[in-house]
């Protein structure tokens, strides 16, 4: 079976109309005929059209047209610049509202680092992980302290909405102990390194520990779940469901992720997910007690982190 003739068996399993030939002229906004010719085989499919099909018929291109030892990916955009970045969260923004239009979307997240949606606010933290993600993606950055550094009122703008979505659909997250570690150790390197001060680091270890308090709250709300894991080596991997579709978000670089619908790799994905969970400790209601001592930990390494920046900055007291 060519590839024009597995489009159109794809395309007959969610037929909506009686006539395959009125609904592809319909969907493509061309003639009867000409439709006609496509559905027939006389004529093919232009890789615009292939392309329109697909999005309105919710088709995964990958799974259609590739075995099962290859995905077709998407790339995120690639950031060098602030400007980059903006293009980024913006691009990201709207991906993620168009995913969790349905009131049934869930978003599952194994967050190797705290999950980028808690930085979204016009917070010092947000500047400063704007700040760091640059400076780590961009080695020949020119060197600006982050006092000097400053982002736009459009960027925040984007980011603020990237948050507003995901804060209206499901989300479960797996995290382990070490999930807060590569942000405190983001602020001792940047204050070690001069370009970040003293009264500014604090600042920053002072809005984690914000952030903490506020995840620790919401596990009580019925549309989150977190779950503690103490063997899983987590990786940022992402997956959306919603309306019966998934797509996953695998990370490759700092904010890169390739961007996948292949059926087979998201379904594995979210039963990995839901075995994980079975080998975790959720940390909502019924999980009070540990909770309590999963964020008592968090704290202490954000106490620990500011006894280390103390020490670097008064080593003989």
């Amino acid at each position: 079976m060519n590839a024009q003739d597995l489009l159109l068996q794809a395309i007959r399993k969610q037929r909506q109309s009686a006539s395959l030939n009125d609904e592809i002229a319909a969907v493509l906004n061309i003639s009867y005929d000409a439709a006609h010719r496509r559905v027939s085989g006389k004529s093919k499919f232009s890789i615009e059209e292939t392309a329109t099909l697909a999005t309105h018929y919710n088709l995964s291109l990958d799974s259609l047209f590739t075995s099962g030892k290859k995905v077709i990916v998407e790339k995120t955009l690639e950031i060098q610049t602030l400007e980059d970045m903006l293009a980024y969260f913006a691009q990201s923004a709207e991906r993620l509202r168009q995913l969790a239009q349905s009131p049934d979307a869930n978003l599952y997240y194994f967050a190797k680092d705290i999950p980028i949606f808690y930085f979204m606010d016009a917070t010092i933290l947000s500047k400063f992980k704007a700040f760091a993600w640059l400076n780590m993606l961009n080695p020949n950055l020119r060197p600006v302290s982050f006092e000097h550094f400053v982002i736009t009122e459009s960027f925040l703008e984007h980011t603020q909405k990237f948050k507003n979505i995901y804060e209206r659909i499901n989300v479960k997250e797996i995290w382990s102990d070490n999930t807060i570690s590569s942000t405190l150790q983001q602020v001792v390197y940047f204050y070690e390194s001069g370009l970040l001060n003293f009264k500014s680091a604090k600042a920053i270890l002072d809005d984690i520990q914000r952030i903490m308090g506020d995840i620790a709250k919401k596990c009580d709300h019925a549309k989150f779940e977190l779950y503690h894991n103490e063997l899983l080596l987590l990786n940022n991997n992402v997956l959306v469901e919603a309306a019966g579709r998934q797509t996953l978000f695998v990370p490759y670089t700092l904010l890169g992720y390739f961007v996948t619908n292949d059926k087979e790799a998201c379904t594995n994905v979210s039963r990995f997910f839901a075995q994980q969970t079975q080998n975790s400790m959720p940390l909502g209601q019924t999980g009070v007690r540990e909770r309590n001592r999963f964020f008592n930990r968090a704290l202490r390494k954000i106490d620990y982190c500011r006894e280390k920046l103390q020490a670097i900055a008064h080593p003989t007291d």
